[in-house]
């Protein structure tokens, strides 16, 4: 660190829990924590890739808390995580009785941006309480604060991720989020790692009949214009296709391998066939179209498993193939206007409910079903 440099000096614990990775527990002032620490909220840049990793500020939430903090007695015993950059620096104290075998007392220096210098941490859990505290009279405040030493973002948003996984992340985010974690997942999150990864494919490559149209936690207000149809949905008609559907088959359970290539293409020609079939229901937002609605996505999601068992997507006969399948049940859709009348319902009457979304699928399936069946 520079002699110029000027610091925030605090009294620090340091606790060595894991190889590499060091916490550090200290105390902020309340007008000091967005001195030093920015929000990294998630968004993508010009590429398309995932920078940040925070949720969008919750106004609710925060006046609530500031409320808290100026009332009489307040109590703040959670601390806020800090991802410190590599130019803190922690000094032990001299002395037999620094430690206790745990922790070892000593002194944190965090250098203040000055100029064009950027802020030396970063929040990785405990937005809203920050810019809550930032908000409260009290700007004396003593605030707990547990830092590690991250100048990676990859480090700062996998951290993330596992501390926010007790609590109730909107779903939307979680789903982004997976593919960008570089560090082995819990197990009972891996699984869920290929079709987020698909989802962001579909979003993002031009190939791809949903180019620019899944609505994703980091779309923009203009990304969000265009986007019409919820990665939750989408998502949700990948996983039960993968578990049980025509893209088990892609995965090789004993060897953990995917064959990427052919799973991709299996969605390319279904997909396009459908928004070749349904041309006057694709890209328009759920509210005038059942067809990018997450029942619509789910119940063509188990048609496309029916569909997909007697085609080879990769034939090149395959798009015209799924085409003329398709075909056979489009007269029988009624995605923006009229009744299903074999559902008892109009078209907008369907909603995003099990019970809507096993009905719709179920007739689909029946009407393509009962098509292929020779009459006597």
């Amino acid at each position: 660190m520079p002699p110029t440099s000027v610091v925030l000096k605090r009294r620090a614990l340091r606790i060595d829990q894991v190889p590499d990775l060091t916490l550090y527990m200290f105390t902020l002032k309340a007008s000091e924590i967005l001195q030093i620490a920015d929000i990294s909220r998630v968004s993508r840049d010009e590429a398309g890739k995932l920078i940040g990793y925070q949720r969008p500020e919750v106004r609710s939430h925060v006046n609530e808390i500031v409320d808290y903090l100026n009332g009489p007695n307040a109590l703040f015993p959670n601390p806020i995580i800090l991802a410190l950059s590599s130019a803190a620096r922690f000094t032990s104290s001299r002395g037999p009785n620094t430690t206790d075998g745990l922790a070892r007392g000593g002194d944190i220096e965090i250098p203040l941006p000055t100029g064009d210098r950027p802020k030396p941490a970063w929040i990785v859990d405990g937005q809203q309480r920050a810019l809550a505290l930032t908000q409260t009279t009290n700007k004396d405040f003593p605030v707990p604060i547990t830092a590690f030493i991250a100048d990676s973002v990859s480090l700062q948003r996998d951290q993330f991720f596992r501390i926010n996984n007790t609590k109730p992340l909107p779903r939307g985010l979680v789903t982004e989020l997976l593919p960008e974690v570089d560090t082995r997942l819990p197990p009972r999150l891996s699984i869920k790692k290929l079709p987020s990864e698909l989802c962001n494919l579909l979003n993002q490559d031009k190939e791809s009949p949903f180019h620019g149209q899944i609505r994703r936690a980091s779309s923009d207000t203009n990304a969000s214009r265009s986007a019409v149809v919820t990665d939750t949905s989408i998502i949700k008609m990948l996983e039960e296709s993968l578990s049980t559907g025509c893209l088990f088959v892609y995965r090789n359970l004993t060897s953990g391998e995917i064959d990427t290539d052919g799973l991709w293409t299996a969605l390319i020609v279904y997909w396009s066939a459908v928004r070749d079939t349904f041309p006057d229901a694709w890209g328009k937002p759920a509210a005038k179209s059942r067809l990018m609605h997450g029942a619509g996505i789910q119940a063509m999601g188990r048609l496309m498993d029916r569909i997909l068992t007697t085609i080879d997507p990769s034939a090149a006969a395959a798009p015209a193939a799924v085409r003329a399948e398709l075909a056979r049940v489009a007269p029988h859709c009624h995605w923006t206007s009229g009744v299903w009348p074999e559902l008892g319902m109009k078209w907008n009457d369907i909603q995003n409910l099990s019970r809507h979304t096993q009905q719709l699928s179920s007739f689909l399936i029946r009407t393509y079903a009962q098509s292929r069946t020779p009459r006597p």
